[in-house]
């Protein structure tokens, strides 16, 4: 009888042969297109990829930091080393010896007057501006005290290596590092979200095809038995009311139909939209299309303490509460000394390495750099009291959590065993409503029993092939629910 209602399903299934055209899609296939659609999963992904960088980021702190430095100034006065009055002492410096030379030429020429003979002798001495020749050299001198800074270039290239940070840089990559896994971890947490929502939408479907069969069934059986009781009345072996009777469940089969393909087409749009397809798109799933539904996976076997300890959400406080640990480094290296070597290479123009030039000189110079907290008036002891507080409470979240989740383990293991009772005790009603079915059926048309223990028979089958498809799917997603409480729904 159970493969007789199933082919007759199975025949109104491919009448409309353009619906199923396309290629039937698996579970995994689906749970591919969600994955990639899932728009939580690619910002997993995005902060995964983040998280990365500020590990690189953080290691880059251990080399030395290079910079570079260029300016340009431009000065509406220069810098002058000599005041006004020295400029203009130094021009005029001549006046005086000038006055000096002139009377020895007045002595010289009372010489030549008596001693004609010495004329030769001294008659070169008398051209001789030594006034003029001395201010020369002394604007020479003021010119040459002269900086011209109005025009300033300057470039500097520096070097700083940390030699000690009290722990700071160290504590950074770490806490970068931890990042990165927290991140990851968060990646597969969304991950499982997906395939849960995916494989919740993907049996929902299932579940409601079969409805939708069973409804069909249960339909066709009712139009035979109206046609049955049609004749028996016209025979006089059924009354009117027998017909009016089987009637009243033909209408109620048909309303249930359309509220199983309503239900179905919902649910279709629901895995669509997870899948990235189109609301409309009518796919189509290869496990609706077979004549049982696949069986039930075994219950895991697993370990309680193994169980917590793999959860990607304790793994994430784990790496959390070490973060918090790092905190009170960094908040310790405040106390701590720093040190470090810097060197570089600085030129500019003017320079004054030769005296003051107009053109680029620079050299390089090398240091180290201490640097020793003397008083911060407690802010650092408030810190890093503070960063204990913090790292206290992420120990009593991990352990809370760690409660928790054997909790849920618990309780998803004692439910799927539920599931798993209540689907053999679904599977001997299904047994028991077929057999009922046959006997009523056959005495029916014999005549024997009444169209009203028949349509309760029929009724039955109904209810408990409907019990039994939600007994499998029951079964199935707490199967699911328990291997997502232990953290291998992706194994």
């Amino acid at each position: 009888m159970k493969k007789l209602l199933f082919s007759i399903a199975l025949t109104l299934l491919f009448v409309v042969p353009a619906a199923y055209a396309q290629t039937p899609l698996t579970l995994d296939s689906c749970r591919q297109m969600a994955m990639a659609n899932n728009k939580d999963l690619k910002i997993a992904e995005e902060k995964m990829k983040a998280a990365k960088l500020e590990k690189k980021a953080a290691f880059t702190k251990f080399f030395p930091a290079l910079s570079a430095n260029g300016v340009y100034m431009y000065s509406q006065k220069e810098i002058s080393l000599l005041n006004a009055d020295q400029k203009l002492a130094l021009g005029n410096m001549g006046q005086v010896p000038g006055q000096m030379f002139d009377g020895i030429k007045g002595a010289m020429m009372q010489v030549v007057a008596a001693h004609p003979e010495l004329a030769q002798y001294l008659a070169p001495l008398a051209g001789i501006d030594i006034t003029g020749a001395l201010n020369e050299v002394g604007s020479g001198i003021a010119d040459a005290f002269r900086t011209d800074t109005r025009n300033i270039f300057g470039a500097t290239f520096m070097f700083t290596q940390p030699i000690f940070m009290g722990g700071k840089i160290i504590a950074y990559n770490k806490i970068t590092d931890y990042a990165r896994q927290i991140a990851t971890l968060q990646h597969d947490v969304s991950m499982q979200d997906v395939i849960l929502s995916t494989d919740q939408a993907y049996w929902q479907v299932i579940s409601l095809a079969y409805k939708k069969r069973l409804a069909e069934s249960y339909l066709a059986l009712l139009q035979k038995m109206s046609d049955d009781v049609d004749k028996m009345i016209a025979e006089g072996v059924a009354t009117p009311a027998d017909g009016l009777t089987v009637k009243v469940k033909l209408n109620e089969a048909e309303m249930t139909l359309t509220q199983a393909d309503n239900g179905l087409r919902l649910s279709r749009m629901l895995l669509c939209q997870l899948c990235g397809l189109d609301l409309d798109s009518d796919v189509v799933l290869v496990d609706e299309l077979k004549e049982e539904l696949p069986a039930v996976a075994v219950k895991p076997d697993f370990d309680m303490a193994e169980a917590v300890d793999g959860r990607s959400e304790v793994k994430s406080l784990e790496l959390l509460a070490s973060i918090n640990r790092q905190k009170v480094n960094i908040a310790r290296s405040e106390f701590l000394p720093t040190i470090a070597v810097t060197g570089g290479y600085m030129m500019s123009n003017p320079s004054l390495f030769n005296g003051f030039e107009k053109r680029v000189r620079g050299m390089w110079n090398v240091g180290v750099v201490a640097s020793v907290p003397l008083c911060n008036w407690g802010g650092g002891i408030m810190k890093m009291k503070a960063a204990k507080s913090q790292a206290l409470i992420s120990e009593y979240t991990l352990a809370d959590a760690r409660e928790k989740i054997e909790l849920q383990i618990n309780q998803a293991s004692f439910k799927l065993d539920e599931a798993n009772k209540k689907l053999v005790a679904a599977k001997k009603n299904l047994e028991s409503a077929e057999e009922n079915l046959r006997y009523a059926t056959l005495g029916f048309r014999e005549g024997v029993i009444p169209a009203s223990n028949t349509l309760e028979a029929q009724t039955a089958w109904l209810k408990a092939n409907s019990e039994y498809v939600d007994a499998q799917i029951e079964a199935k997603m707490d199967n699911l629910y328990l291997r997502k409480a232990l953290g291998t729904l992706m194994q």
